[in-house]
């Protein structure tokens, strides 16, 4: 249903489609995995209430920047998505977008995102510009490093400091564990998603932590989700949350295994599908924390 409200939008300009595309509104698992987190900081930030104004900042910031994070991932990779099969048919690789148009797009998302973030305070409004440098500097990684997850990771936990410095005006040291356990997590199931494409990748030139795993690409991603859960459980005592918590992180683990299990041939497919599947693991965590605040 929610693809073909999006797809309606033909109706209003021919185009619009393309630029639902090109944003990837039409696919909301990447918002999905960056609004958990951001939630968790929110939620622990406040102790169990945040404000109706920054919870309607964070969701609507969220699904911006992820907005123009597609974009200008799409701008960089326009000349390589069209070697790939299962990014050949994007608007701007199949020339359906210019990239004038994106970049222009790009602007108008980032624009708006600023302007949400002005509603904050200004510790905020400082963080966001980290926040901007970290989106733009991310697609860019894979020609250089190994380890564009790693970015990606810091781009997609960005919102988390800035949850707290919004709601409480500080940002104390235990909400970097809650930062870099973010991190691992999305190293770990972005190797998931590039090993999806690893053989494309190969040809073409592009690099990823699926190709620098090799082989050991799964057993290095349980260990990543592991580490990530330590730091959660860290965080928790340090935030001194209780059961429902632990409770979340529980099946948070489930999933990992789950992952671990059905990705053993590494089929592309399956592999894309684990990937996927971790927005289960952040929605546990996030309901983990509401109940616990809640029946605490």
């Amino acid at each position: 249903m929610y693809t073909r409200l999006l797809q309606s939008l033909d109706r209003l300009h021919p185009r619009a489609w393309d630029f639902v595309q090109l944003t990837r509104l039409d696919k909301p698992i990447g918002i999905y995995l960056l609004l958990w987190p951001t939630l968790w900081a929110l939620w622990i930030a406040a102790q169990g209430v945040p404000s109706l104004k920054n919870l309607a900042i964070f969701v609507l910031g969220v699904i911006l920047m992820r907005s123009a994070g597609c974009v200008i991932n799409d701008y960089a990779d326009r000349h390589f998505d069209g070697h790939v099969s299962r990014t050949r048919a994007r608007p701007l690789a199949s020339g359906r977008v210019s990239a004038r148009e994106a970049l222009m797009l790009f602007a108008i998302l980032v624009a708006a995102s600023f302007f949400l973030v002005l509603l904050t305070n200004a510790s905020t409004i400082w963080l966001s510009f980290g926040a901007l440098g970290v989106a733009a500097l991310y697609p860019f990684m894979k020609r250089y490093t190994y380890y564009p997850q790693v970015v990606l990771g810091a781009a997609f936990s960005w919102g988390m400091p800035m949850a707290f410095t919004a709601e409480t005006g500080s940002l104390p040291p235990e909400a970097w564990l809650l930062f870099l356990a973010n991190v691992i997590w999305t190293v770990g199931y972005d190797t998931y998603y590039a090993m999806a494409d690893r053989e494309d990748d190969l040809k073409i030139g592009v690099k990823s932590t699926a190709i620098l795993f090799g082989d050991a690409d799964r057993v290095i991603i349980l260990g990543l989700q592991g580490m990530a859960l330590l730091c959660l459980l860290l965080a928790g005592a340090r935030f001194e949350l209780g059961l429902y918590y632990h409770l979340g992180l529980l099946l948070a683990a489930a999933c990992f295994a789950w992952e671990f299990h059905v990705t053993r041939r590494r089929e592309p497919l399956v592999c894309f599908k684990a990937f996927l599947h971790n927005h289960w693991a952040g929605l546990a965590i996030f309901l983990g924390i509401v109940l616990d605040y809640a029946l605490a």
